[in-house]
């Protein structure tokens, strides 16, 4: 058996080849860096970024030692920055071809890894018979190991092989399955955080989908904790999250409860807030002293600095301040929230009042875990939403504001998600200091000649086509709109090689 990619050691390793990234999300912009090499070290952090560097394909056949992947371009940096040439373990070319480039690491903020085998499924619910009809009963079974390591294996292997490097995962109410899923994680090299769901209200969970008390919820929830800080104790790679599943499957004490294990233990929270208009008058059925959805949450403590909140489909104007103020973070699902009918978040109005906002898949309200799609999908329920506002009566200019850019979707599938979970500084964009969690997309370059097979693309480069005639920026665009995993060829994260499709 191969070692994890997590368990082998780092060296020094030369990136070379295009750049692309969001680094802004005011006014919305695409970094590309040309001809460039990036130098990380055996940390896995970028420690040099060298632009439009001449001779970087061309080998140096000169010089009789390690001539293998150095140029002289690549050698001239690598001394430059203070490197000894003999350390360098490996230069990654990431291609010259013009239809290859290099980009952040996608973080998803919000999936349920334990729904994976549900994908697809709703019929015609919505969200709370959803979960009574498909998600209960598919959770309820992962008391068994077998069966989630079955699922928890290709849930983390699915979601690497579509880019995403960081992952807020949901698992089950099951504290050893909750383990298996961070073990996975570790194992297989991704960036996570991993929550036991807490649920223990019998008004509203299932007989036989439900924790005994509030007690027993905070004993499993803290063991889960215990176990994941013994294997990652700095959680460098996998780091515990407090998650109440929403308010309403949680008793009051067990909301208590959790907010003050998070603020003792520091520990960061999810959970998800106004998705459906049921859940917010079930909410305000069962805490009627809390005044709205948001003020739940802020009753026991849990709006925090790093708390994520999925959904946020239906805030009032005092609920957006509210988190606003107390620095907590939107995870826009816009995949599940079209799928169960629940709405479209208003994201251009969280963005306007400086809520974080970051994007997740939701499997399996959302239909699929690749956040490239979701990314195309916020960008489409935003145009929808412009229209509806426009109907409404809403100016030509708002009703054009609502839409979100290209380059805006990428950053909350990128920077916009690190900064909702508190790695801004760390992951989602090329710069150095970073740390890095990057994905090589490939798309494919139509021959002069056409199709000589008579086929209209290369299967295993996807249906993204590259004509010669787009800037980067239109290539970019036309991978968020129209690729998928096929075009995601190599996934780092720290540093460490987690995919390799080429």
């Amino acid at each position: 058996m191969s070692p994890s990619p997590s368990s082998y050691p780092l060296r020094k390793t030369i990136f070379v080849g295009t750049f692309i990234y969001t680094p802004i999300l005011s006014p919305p912009t695409i970094s590309v860096l040309e001809n460039a090499v990036v130098g990380v070290d055996e940390r896995g952090v970028i420690e040099f970024i060298e632009e439009q560097v001449e001779e970087l394909y061309d080998l140096d056949k000169a010089d009789g030692d390690r001539v293998d992947g150095l140029t002289r371009g690549v050698r001239k940096f690598v001394v430059k920055n203070g490197w000894e040439v003999k350390d360098v373990e490996e230069v990654v070319v990431g291609g010259d071809d013009g239809s290859t480039w290099w980009f952040p690491g996608f973080v998803d903020t919000h999936t349920h890894a334990s729904q994976l085998p549900n994908t697809g499924l709703f019929g015609t619910t919505t969200l709370l018979d959803w979960l009574e009809t498909y998600t209960f009963p598919l959770e309820s079974r992962f008391s068994s190991l077998s069966h989630a390591r079955r699922v928890y294996s290709r849930a983390v292997t699915s979601t690497i092989s579509h880019g995403t490097t960081t992952c807020a995962y949901y698992a089950t109410i099951h504290p050893e399955s909750t383990n298996l899923l961070a073990d996975i994680c570790m194992e297989k090299g991704q960036r996570a955080f991993v929550g036991k769901v807490c649920m223990d209200c019998k008004d509203t969970c299932p007989d036989y989908y439900r924790e005994e008390s509030a007690e027993a919820s905070l004993e499993s929830t803290k063991a889960v904790v215990q176990h994941i800080r013994s294997k990652d104790p700095k959680g460098e790679l996998v780091q515990p999250i407090v998650t109440p599943r929403f308010a309403p499957s949680c008793t009051k004490a067990s909301l208590a409860a959790l907010g003050q294990l998070a603020e003792d233990e520091s520990l960061p929270i999810q959970t998800h807030i106004s998705e459906n208009q049921g859940e917010i008058a079930l909410v305000k059925q069962m805490f009627p002293e809390c005044g709205s959805y948001a003020g739940v949450y802020d009753s026991f403590h849990l709006l925090t600095p790093r708390t994520v909140l999925a959904h946020a489909v239906h805030l009032h104007e005092a609920e957006v301040k509210l988190i606003k103020d107390r620095g907590s973070a939107v995870s826009h699902c816009p995949l599940s929230n079209t799928s169960l009918g629940s709405g479209i978040c208003p994201v251009r109005k969280l963005l306007d009042h400086g809520v974080k906002v970051g994007l997740g898949t939701d499997v399996s309200g959302g239909g699929s875990c690749s956040l490239l799609t979701a990314a195309r999908e916020a960008s489409g329920v935003s145009r929808l939403l412009g229209n509806f506002e426009k109907l409404k009566g809403a100016s030509a200019r708002d009703t054009e504001r609502m839409k979100l850019s290209v380059a805006e979707c990428l950053y909350l599938a990128t920077k916009g998600g690190a900064a909702c979970i508190g790695l801004e500084k760390k992951v989602g964009a090329f710069e150095v200091g970073m740390e890095w969690d990057a994905q090589l997309v490939r798309l494919e370059n139509v021959p002069e000649d056409g199709d000589e097979d008579g086929g209209g693309e290369k299967a295993d480069e996807g249906i993204v086509q590259c004509w010669g005639n787009e800037s980067w920026e239109e290539k970019v665009a036309k991978w968020m709109y129209c690729g998928d995993d096929r075009n995601t060829r190599k996934v780092y994260v720290k540093g460490r090689l987690v995919h390799d499709r080429s």
